[in-house]
């Protein structure tokens, strides 16, 4: 299972993170970092960092950044699409650049 580590208190993250909610299955798990001291110790990053960028953990390894979005993409089927088109170099440096 993957886990999502989002800011919930942030009204675009939320917006955006309760849209893939709807279209995700079992395999992503989603955690709300806000005040959320347990997030912190799973992922070894201060409330700050986990504030400021999405972190992901997946098969034991934690990501942060861009590159969450192709791990989400990847685990549900209606945006697959973008995974497949972003995890090309130059299209994941633009995503990452934005």
């Amino acid at each position: 299972m993957v886990k999502v580590f989002f800011n919930n208190s942030c009204n675009i993250c939320r917006t955006e993170i309760n849209h893939y909610k709807k279209h995700s299955d079992k395999n992503l798990e989603w955690i709300d970092v806000t005040d959320n001291i347990e997030a912190q110790k799973i992922t070894s990053k201060s409330y700050k960092e986990l504030l400021k960028r999405m972190h992901v953990i997946n098969d034991g390894k934690i990501i942060e950044g861009a590159e969450t979005f192709l791990i989400i993409w990847k685990n549900i089927p209606k945006y697959n699409f973008l995974y497949k088109i972003f995890k090309i170099k130059p299209f994941f440096y633009l995503l990452s650049f934005f």
